[in-house]
């Protein structure tokens, strides 16, 4: 939302917005742009008839006093995805989505785009390298939209993603998540059977194998599979192979060179052959977040990656573990999300830590508080993690990263959506 704010300021538009609590770093970023609120918190006054419109983020509920300031006096109200759609609706629309693999992708088909100096506007889920905000709206021809499965507002309940209409889509994966709204496996599944429903008509769709294997899968759309580039992965290099050429890569790992094959789809849609793509791809160094070096000496690496979920932490350890197969391999893994917190989701966990020399699970008891929940059953976070220290603070933290600093070579894996209680890497 901040993103989005920033960029409306910077098109000319006069912007102002509220929050119960803001974080850095969008706090700096908005006092920097002359955006930040004299003082965090909900207050009806600043709500007067002469607002054109409200974005409506999923922040705010039902009886939020602005919210309910706005329906009083006929303000036009929008939800994010909504307001994007609308920029949008003249625009060539390509969507990525999938429980993971999502902002990775979107990333890769933005380096590409850039890189080929091909015009286009976008929204995306993560700081990038050579972007300055994470949402850009222009008059360019085509937009790249990072489709997300969650709800869109308190007004609106749909999924984002079925606000886009794409003419190009791609499905990377399923695997359940925001069990707090979507209760059941099948129900999940089914919000991307409906974003298949939603597409522009004569759109083209992409949906990964793993998908099409899955029995609830059962799009009335054609589409056309897909699977992942052929590749070489050592500690040394990372290469991708297509048509007797060799593409060296910045990143690594099989699930991101799956991710690669479904951008290089994409970008294939807005007539950028696969070879050209490839080229760009040598340039791309990642995510924030993903992977993303935070030390490096001889003998240690450390990594932090936005992995949170049972399907993003066994695809970032199990491409770790294969690429430094001769180090020694720390994993840490915060659960921070409402789903991971969850005692009858936990156990989708299990086997997700376990080719880890020396694994810790940390559980923030501050945010326990936020979500309003109890710290979970410790026998089966044992039976979930059996290798695996379980830690309730960050003095807890700091034990378990004493105890094993000695041991090198290794990499080192700090896999959370939060910041380990405010613990850093040093």
């Amino acid at each position: 939302m901040h993103n989005l704010a920033l960029e409306l300021k910077h098109r000319g538009h006069q912007v102002s917005g509220s929050d119960d609590t803001i974080f850095s770093p969008a706090k700096e970023r908005l006092q920097q742009a002359g955006l930040l609120p004299d003082k965090e918190g909900w207050e009806p006054t600043m709500i007067t008839p002469n607002i054109d419109l409200i974005i409506l983020g999923m922040h705010a509920k039902m009886d939020n006093l602005e919210l309910l300031k706005a329906k009083e006096l006929g303000i036009k109200i929008q939800s994010f995805p909504e307001f994007i759609a609308s920029h949008a609706a003249n625009k060539k629309r390509i969507v990525i989505a999938g429980s993971h693999g999502k902002t990775t992708t979107t990333a890769m088909v933005m380096h590409c785009l850039k890189t080929n100096n091909v015009p286009f506007d976008y929204l995306v889920g993560s700081q990038l390298e050579g972007f300055e905000r994470m949402v850009s709206l222009s008059d360019a021809p085509y937009m790249v939209i990072e489709g997300d499965e969650y709800l869109s507002s308190a007004l609106d309940m749909r999924p984002k993603f079925l606000h886009y209409q794409p003419h190009v889509a791609v499905i990377t994966g399923i695997a359940w998540d925001h069990i707090n709204v979507f209760k059941t496996y099948p129900e999940y599944v089914n919000q991307f059977n409906l974003f298949t429903e939603s597409l522009a008509p004569h759109a083209h769709l992409y949906v990964h194998k793993s998908v099409v294997e899955e029995p609830l899968f059962d799009s009335q759309v054609p589409y056309k599979q897909y699977d992942s580039f052929e590749f070489i992965d050592t500690e040394d290099n990372s290469v991708v192979l297509f048509e007797n050429n060799q593409y060296a890569m910045q990143i690594f790992g099989a699930f991101n060179f799956q991710n690669m094959k479904a951008a290089s789809l994409l970008c294939n849609a807005v007539e950028i052959n696969t070879a050209k793509f490839l080229k760009s791809m040598t340039s791309f160094h990642g995510t924030g977040k993903r992977q993303e070096k935070v030390f490096e000496s001889d003998s240690v690496l450390a990594m932090r990656d936005f992995a949170h979920s049972p399907s993003k932490v066994q695809a970032a350890v199990k491409a770790v573990r294969a690429k430094f197969s001769q180090r020694h391999l720390v994993c840490m893994l915060e659960l921070h999300t409402y789903s991971s917190l969850n005692e009858e989701f936990i156990p989708h966990y299990t086997n997700s830590l376990e080719s880890a020399d020396a694994a810790l699970v940390f559980i923030d008891k501050h945010a326990l508080e936020i979500k309003d929940k109890t710290f979970p059953n410790e026998a089966l976070l044992h039976q979930t993690f059996p290798n695996a220290v379980i830690a309730k603070s960050v003095e807890d933290i700091k034990k378990f990263v004493l105890s094993n600093r000695s041991k090198e070579p290794a990499v080192w894996m700090m896999m959370s959506s939060g910041n380990f209680g405010g613990w850093r890497f040093e």
